[in-house]
């Protein structure tokens, strides 16, 4: 039986520059410093990576500086049998600000709604805040 797939699509406004938001998706400090997770990896094709202290684990496929990131992705509880998702991120800049396009492909259907409120919870709603808080340091 084929495993049921499905997509998530999202879109954000962050008030930082593509640059900002490519590597804190890529950096690992960066990253760890806005999901207060540890994560792995470095911002090349081909390189491997962790995030949310190894819940979350792929590899770089495609990156277009400040603008595109392409990864293979799976979390710790990804179900037997499902191939590894895909996971594309795009920025476009506008005003001082960056609008970032997730569209998250090839997961699981039982996982999509856990899936999609994760991404809110504790990868945009943090990265807005780590983005805000910026802003008023300098």
């Amino acid at each position: 039986m084929k495993p049921k797939i499905t997509t998530i699509k999202q879109k954000i406004i962050l008030q930082a520059l593509p640059n900002e938001v490519y590597y804190a998706l890529l950096d690992s400090r960066k990253h760890s410093e806005f999901t207060g997770s540890k994560a792995t990896g470095k911002a090349q094709v081909g390189a491997e990576f962790t995030a949310w202290d190894g819940y979350i684990s792929g590899k770089n496929l495609e990156l277009e500086d400040d603008k595109r990131i392409v990864q293979e992705w799976v979390t710790s509880e990804w179900p037997e049998g499902y191939p590894p998702s895909r996971l594309e991120f795009t920025l476009k800049a506008f005003d001082g600000k960056t609008e970032l396009t997730m569209i998250h492909s090839d997961i699981p259907a039982e996982q999509k709604e856990e899936l999609k409120q994760g991404w809110i919870d504790f990868y945009w709603e943090p990265l807005k805040k780590y983005f805000e808080m910026r802003k008023k340091a300098v």
